[in-house]
């Protein structure tokens, strides 16, 4: 994994560049199959046959550059088909709508510790690519990827109980926000990247640490670990964008460089859409916040875990903790 990310990120050739994708796309490969269960296997096939189809996209796009251009430099995609053709295997391998709905099922059969992988560090080599793209695509399909990105990210995380799910659809959500920044301020893409990175990494290592998949053991994780419940609820917050949190900094740079390039109604839209998001944030906050008494049918199932070892909370709750500061 580390290797295919260097080699992409480093790369200023596109079959390096590709080389890079192939070697990251068969690494994490193992790591979503390692619990031979039917659902992992399933996931592993989804994701295997969608980064396929996206990596060969790439490199197609690459080629007709070439032959147009007689360049195979990274910087120099100027062939209008190509940018498009990039532009959509870019899109299918982050998970952008409307191309997103391998990822929910992905994360879904995939254990925390891999479905953190795949939001945080399998989402940086395509990033880049787009980064060192991003003076040649095109705006407005790249807009109304965007747009619909923040939507149904929004939307469909809205009646999902699962945790892994929910932040599947927060990711999607995310997405959206870097990419209709990507080509007028590309460094508020990598800042937005990076805040995303921080805080998701938090969550799921928090969920990881008290065992937690769906909402149901969430709301009886708090008799368990409070502080880091507590920390876990500040966090989500900051992760919806709430203004006293450090969250809310990039959605307020992007709302603003909109206004500056004079896209105000589609900053007034993308905002209005986060609130769809807001929702679920909050439930998930309420949740890793209430005391409540298990369910007769699950009491043993849920009391009977063994407390978490402290192994992984300190340096969880010092993560959590860089969160809190006030953004502006």
């Amino acid at each position: 994994l580390a290797l295919g990310t260097t080699i992409t990120i480093t790369s200023n050739h596109w079959a390096m560049a590709w080389t890079g994708l192939e070697i990251n796309t068969l690494a994490i490969i193992p790591l979503i199959s390692k619990s031979h269960h039917p659902r992992a296997i399933e996931a592993t096939t989804k994701y295997f046959l969608t980064q396929a189809a996206a990596s060969t996209l790439l490199l197609f796009s690459s080629m007709m550059n070439a032959w147009s251009t007689g360049q195979w430099d990274i910087s120099q995609l100027t062939y209008p088909p190509s940018c498009l053709l990039l532009t959509t295997a870019i899109a299918i391998k982050l998970g952008l709508a409307p191309f997103h709905f391998w990822f929910p099922e992905v994360l879904q059969g995939s254990s925390l510790t891999t479905a953190l992988l795949l939001s945080t560090l399998m989402k940086l080599p395509p990033t880049t690519i787009l980064l060192l793209t991003s003076h040649s695509l095109n705006p407005t399909l790249l807009t109304a990827m965007s747009i619909t990105s923040i939507a149904l990210g929004g939307w469909m995380g809205l009646n999902q109980t699962q945790t892994r799910k929910i932040l599947a659809f927060s990711s999607i959500s995310h997405l959206g926000w870097m990419t209709m920044i990507i080509i007028y301020n590309p460094k508020l893409t990598l800042l937005t990247f990076y805040m995303y990175t921080l805080m998701t990494t938090s969550i799921f290592l928090t969920l990881n640490t008290t065992n937690t998949l769906k909402l149901s053991t969430l709301l009886t994780s708090w008799t368990k670990t409070p502080t880091l419940n507590t920390t876990l609820m500040l966090t989500l917050l900051s992760l919806a964008g709430l203004p006293p949190l450090t969250g809310f900094l990039p959605k307020w740079l992007i709302i603003q460089e909109l206004t500056k390039q004079e896209m105000t109604a589609t900053a007034t839209a993308i905002a209005l859409l986060s609130l769809l998001g807001l929702f679920f944030y909050l439930r998930l906050a309420y949740c890793s916040t209430i005391t409540l008494p298990p369910h007769p049918s699950n009491k043993m199932k849920q009391w009977s875990i063994k407390k978490p070892t402290n192994t992984l909370t300190p340096p969880i709750t010092s993560l959590s903790i860089l969160l809190l500061p006030l953004s502006p």
